[in-house]
Parts: C-alpha cells; sequence; structure tokens
C-alpha cells in the first residue's frame, strides 16, 4: 500500500497536494526552464537553502523532480514532461476562471490557513 493510500489519499489529491504549496509551485514552474542546483533556486527565487531543499525532497518523494550529481554539485530537473502539459492545462483554466478562483471562500487568499486545512484534509 502506497503512503497516499494509506492516509486515504487518491494519487490525484497527492499530486495536487504537492503542487498546491506556493514553494514548491515557484520551484516546478523554475525547473520547467530547466534543471538547476539548489544555490540557483535559493538566488532566483530569494529562499533560504532550506526552504529549498526541504521543498525539493518533497517533490523528489512524490517522483516529479530527481537530481544528478556532477563532481560536488547536484542538478535538480523534472521527471515527467507530462508536468509541463499539467501546468499549462492549468494556466489554461486560470485564464477562463481566475477571477472565481481568487474569490472561492474555500481557497481564495483571505481565507485563513487553519481553515483550509480542515477543508483539504
Amino acid at each position: 500500500m502506497t503512503a497516499a493510500a494509506a492516509a486515504g489519499m487518491t494519487p490525484a489529491v497527492a499530486l495536487f497536494r504537492s503542487l498546491a504549496d506556493e514553494t514548491r509551485l515557484r520551484i516546478v514552474q523554475r525547473l520547467a526552464a530547466g534543471e538547476a542546483r539548489v544555490v540557483d533556486l535559493t538566488g532566483e527565487l530569494g529562499l533560504a537553502q532550506s526552504t529549498v531543499s526541504k521543498h525539493l525532497a518533497c517533490l523528489r518523494d512524490c517522483g516529479l523532480v530527481d537530481y544528478r550529481v556532477e563532481g560536488r554539485q547536484s542538478f535538480y530537473a523534472l521527471t515527467r514532461t507530462e508536468l509541463l502539459d499539467l501546468l499549462a492545462a492549468a494556466e489554461g483554466v486560470l485564464a477562463a476562471t481566475g477571477a472565481a478562483v481568487v474569490l472561492c471562500p474555500a481557497y481564495g487568499p483571505g481565507e485563513p490557513a487553519t481553515a483550509v486545512e480542515v477543508v483539504t484534509r
């Protein structure tokens, strides 16, 4: 049994949860442009090294990113080209429904995090 199944989540829920975090989504969007080292991501995204590393580990655990070692450096990249299609489709949906998504009472920006956690569990 997978961890997602054990937690009562379908694979689709687990996938979208992994992409729901703004930092992870920014990392995925950056990696869509090509591979990067942690130091590249920290500089380009303005995030702490520990933050980037933590989110990369999550994305690796989900099978969305992996890395290759070259000397003493690790280069991270997306593992699935289908993820680029998913992001493009999401941009299309947002272009069509963006205002509704932003105003959504459950997930809009004004909702407290605790309420979102209750809804998504």
